[in-house]
Order: C-alpha cells, then sequence, then structure tokens
C-alpha cells in the first residue's frame, strides 16, 4: 500500500511539473511504433524496444522516467542501451538524440520471472530543455506457463522440442534430451544465405539452450540439429526487431 502511494504521489508530482512548464512550444521528438502489450513465458526476459526520432534541428536530451510499475515479486524492470543495461533501482535515464536521427537501441526490459500473471509499467519521457514537450506511454505484459510442446525429433540418441519464443527478439530457447551420453549433438544456425550465424553445442547434463538473437537482423533465420556431424533436421526460427 505505501509503495503504491508513493508511486502516485511520483506521478503526480511529475504530472504537474510539466503542466507548469512554458506552454505553447512545438513538439521537437515522436515516440516511433510502440505496441501496448508484449507476451512472454515464464523465465523469458521480454525486451521492448522503445524508438524515439528527434524531429527538431537541434540535439535533443530526453529523460525517460518510470512513473508506475506494477510487477511480480520475481519480476525484475531495467532499461537497456544495446547490451548495456542498468539496475533496477535506476527510474530516470538520460539519452542524447542527434538532430534528426531515430534512436533503436534503447529498450525497457522486464525479466518475467517465475509467476504467470500480468504486469503493467508507465513512463513519461520529456525534453530536458523544455520539460513542456513530453510524451507519455504504457506497457502492458502478459506472462504465461511454458507451453508444452510436442517433439519435433525424436530417436534412440536425442530428443528436441520445436524453439520458443518464435518470433524472437534478444533470445529464443530449445528443449532436448540426450540419450546417449557417446554422441555429440549441437544447434547451427544459419541464415537465408546460408551463412552460419551461431552454433550451440548440446552438453548431455543439461536439457535447455539459449539461442542469442539480440545481434541478429530481423528477418527469417534457420536451426539445425546435429548429431555426430552429421545434420537430421532443420527448422525456421523468425527474428523480430
Amino acid at each position: 500500500m505505501h509503495a503504491f502511494l508513493h508511486m502516485a504521489l511520483r506521478l503526480l508530482a511529475v504530472i504537474v511539473f510539466l503542466l507548469s512548464s512554458t506552454q505553447g512550444s512545438t513538439q521537437d521528438f515522436e515516440l516511433v511504433s510502440l505496441q501496448d502489450s508484449y507476451n512472454g513465458v515464464i523465465g523469458e526476459t521480454i525486451k521492448v524496444p522503445v524508438r524515439f526520432r528527434n524531429i527538431s534541428e537541434k540535439t535533443l536530451t530526453l529523460i525517460v522516467r518510470k512513473v508506475i510499475g506494477q510487477i511480480g515479486s520475481t519480476q525484475k524492470n531495467y532499461y537497456c542501451l544495446d547490451n548495456s543495461c542498468l539496475d533496477q533501482k535506476v527510474e530516470d535515464y538520460v539519452i542524447k538524440i542527434e538532430r534528426g536521427q531515430l534512436l533503436t537501441n534503447f529498450h525497457v526490459v522486464l525479466e518475467a520471472g517465475l509467476v504467470s500473471g500480468e504486469s503493467a509499467l508507465k513512463y513519461v519521457v520529456y525534453n530536458r530543455s523544455n520539460p513542456n514537450q513530453y510524451l507519455e506511454f504504457e506497457l502492458n505484459f502478459n506472462v504465461v506457463e511454458k507451453p508444452e510442446k510436442e517433439n519435433i525429433y525424436s530417436s534412440r540418441f536425442v530428443t528436441l522440442k520445436d524453439v520458443y519464443p518464435n518470433p524472437a527478439v534478444d533470445q529464443a530457447f530449445i528443449d532436448y534430451k540426450i540419450l546417449d551420453d557417446r554422441i555429440k549433438a549441437k544447434i547451427l544456425v544459419h541464415n537465408l544465405l546460408g551463412n552460419r550465424v551461431g552454433e550451440y553445442a548440446l552438453p548431455i547434463y543439461e536439457n535447455l539452450v539459449r539461442l542469442k538473437t539480440d545481434y541478429l537482423s530481423a528477418g527469417i533465420y534457420f536451426y539445425t540439429l546435429y548429431v555426430d556431424n552429421e545434420s537430421v533436421i532443420t527448422r525456421k526460427l523468425i527474428v523480430r526487431k
């Protein structure tokens, strides 16, 4: 109750601060192509790209401020620029954008935690040199239990389930089981041109492999299971940004 009251008072203070600023100026920045709802599964990291465009003729300094955050006790949320992420205690993030620039590498991240449910985060973004120029956005997250998948490949050596989530943003997962400790298994990821963009060993003492997709461009890829260096099955993986 005290935490909610604190967040409500913080939001009120931000609104009063913004409304008290100079009126009548033209907006110098905009928010581009943002969904208001995102889905994920337990244990997943949900990385939401938040894109700002500077539509002015000068460099801008924007302040991104979290004003309300209702998340689960096992969840975390924080800011990332490229792969550099801040502690979740940081509620304000300062961004500099050159004139005409579209910023594409800033993300709001939610670690989905261990329990299914809904979470909500609300932010206000304002121009530091003119706080009257501001935007608000809200992100809603629906976290569900990991779906039980059928095996897409099964033999006396190894079983493999399909990749999830698919489409993926920054990472994807594959469940597997090695049934014979004498074999060597791995996953190779290729792009549409057939170029290898990832290789992942499947150790016998584990049953989950994480495919990194944050460094891949948006598009269609293929992942292939190799058993003792022999290709046995290939499936499609879609990457979105």
